[in-house]
């Protein structure tokens, strides 16, 4: 059905004042009725618009600070009155009560309340009443009213006016908006409420509106989208593509990945990720050192992968990285010098993401429910090698207790099994991924090759067995740390005693499941 329904009397009640005198000017112009409350009204009637007051129409004053203007069923009736029913015609008929056919609302902004840090009174005070009961209302009523909730939809206003009204389609779609919005601001509020800062919540909801379309999801045949959080004004999705081709899938997980590795360090650090693994992670005097010390772990697998960095990346690591064949690098911010040389290439997608922000909670969709785990940040009392336990060896240098605090940050961007070997600042053998801690360590050493000589090793989770811390001594490990917590400690702790390795306990683990 596409009859349009011309607009005769509009009810405006809003916080955000952007473009409000211009549309109530356009209105008028187009013989419209205004009525609309307090400040929103004399906003109006100071640039000259004719307004009816809704406290004059309803004969009841806006009281406790305006916390009840609207509430009254001379509104509400208004705004409900189906006009295409006989009876409730004549029901607002005989009791003088006047139908709208535009209804334009936007709410108090409690989300940027709660975000400002704002006590909690004034976050209570910022919970609307008034405007999600009309924007529902309306947006229930669609059939006889059109309902705005936000305030680039004005310019839909004119041209329904010029087109002589809002079709039932238009007036469906500006329906489905009110109820996102208003779900939306419930959730939000529900979310704030429940959340005690100290428990999980008992009960959770997100919002998530989609950003962009991808060409397929992992493989070809699965469909994907790209959706960014509601409320969220940082993180990957909200970062700055300045070149390249459209992100994949892929690229997102693996730059998520990387990202995050590169900002578990405070030094200048570069993350190299392929298939969501480091093949490479590095600090470094400059970004461009931890670039190439990072590349130069397993150059093999760089190739095709995605690189983070936490610092910008200056002409000397874009040049670098012009040589290797890179899928996405992202970081703070690049060089005009940077960008030049990286643009050259026409593939390479280069992200800007300013921030390196971590959510706290992660979830995680499971057959039939989802699961929900405070995320595993590096800032535990166990990641502090002041509160590690040396239980064997001699003790270690300022540099290998340095390398020992690098390897365990660094760990935690593998996935279990996860066994990382470090020197100098840098990830020299990386094995991942494995059933087993004995196949991981294999992988490290191997891929390690001849530099696993006096390097350090790091185990995301305990060693079950000392076969593992076996295969690490002999390959020319000189220390260890790991979180410790096997019933096999002692027989792990007495390999690296006899071999003379100085060993240390975390007590917190890192290990990666997904």
């Amino acid at each position: 059905m596409s009859e349009r329904k011309p607009i005769r009397r509009a009810l405006i009640s809003v916080y955000d004042k952007t473009g409000v005198i211009e549309l109530g000017k356009m209105l008028h112009n187009s013989g419209v009725e205004i009525l609309s409350t307090g400040s929103t009204a004399k906003t109006m009637q100071n640039a000259g618009v004719p307004v009816t007051e809704v406290s004059a129409y309803t004969g009841f004053p806006e009281i406790m600070g305006g916390r009840v203007k609207t509430l009254h069923p001379r509104i509400h009736s208004g705004i409900l009155a189906d006009q295409n029913n006989p009876d409730h015609v004549k029901a607002i008929s005989d009791l003088d009560i006047l139908p709208f056919d535009l209804v334009v609302i936007n709410l108090y902004p409690f989300q940027a309340t709660i975000s400002s840090g704002a006590d909690f009174a004034e976050c209570i005070e910022q919970i609307d009443i008034g405007g999600p009961s009309m924007l529902r209302g309306a947006a229930k009523n669609h059939g006889s009213v059109a309902t705005i909730c936000q305030p680039h939809q004005y310019g839909q206003i004119s041209d329904a006016i010029a087109a002589g009204g809002f079709s039932l389609a238009e007036r469906r779609n500006l329906a489905l908006e009110v109820f996102r919005t208003t779900a939306e601001y419930d959730l939000s509020i529900a979310n704030w409420l429940g959340t005690s800062g100290e428990e999980l919540p008992v009960w959770f909801g997100r919002i998530w509106k989609q950003q962009s379309p991808l060409r397929y999801g992992e493989n070809p045949h699965q469909r994907a989208t790209v959706y960014a959080e509601s409320g969220a004004s940082s993180g990957l999705v909200e970062s700055k593509q300045l070149h390249g081709k459209e992100m994949s899938f892929n690229n997102y997980t693996d730059a998520d990945a990387a990202w995050r590795a590169a900002h578990d360090h405070t030094e200048p650090c570069v993350a190299i990720i392929k298939h969501t693994n480091p093949c490479g992670i590095a600090v470094g005097s400059s970004i461009a050192q931890a670039h190439r010390k990072a590349h130069e772990c397993d150059p093999i697998s760089a190739f095709g992968g995605v690189v983070a960095a936490n610092r910008e990346v200056d002409a000397e690591m874009a040049q670098a990285l012009s040589q290797i064949f890179t899928e996405v690098v992202i970081a703070p911010s690049f060089s005009t010098q940077a960008l030049e040389i990286l643009m050259a290439k026409p593939s390479i997608r280069i992200l800007e993401c300013a921030t390196s922000q971590i959510s706290p909670l992660e979830i995680r969709l499971v057959s039939g429910g989802a699961l929900l785990q405070e995320s595993d940040l590096i800032d535990a009392d166990g990641d502090d090698p002041k509160n590690w336990k040396q239980v064997c060896g001699p003790a270690v240098n300022a540099q290998i207790l340095k390398d020992l605090q690098f390897a365990w940050r660094s760990v935690r961007a593998v996935k279990s099994n996860a066994i990382l070997l470090a020197k100098d600042g840098a990830s020299i053998g990386i094995g991942m991924g494995q059933v087993n801690r004995v196949d991981s360590a294999h992988l490290a050493v191997s891929r390690g090759g001849d530099r696993v000589k006096s390097s350090v090793g790091a185990s995301d989770a305990f060693f079950p067995f000392a076969d593992g811390v076996e295969i690490l001594i002999k390959a020319g490990v000189c220390a260890i740390v790991q979180p410790g917590g096997s019933v096999r400690d002692e027989e792990v702790i007495a390999v690296a005693e006899k071999a003379n390795i100085p060993m240390f306990l975390t007590g917190v683990r890192h290990f990666s499941h997904a």
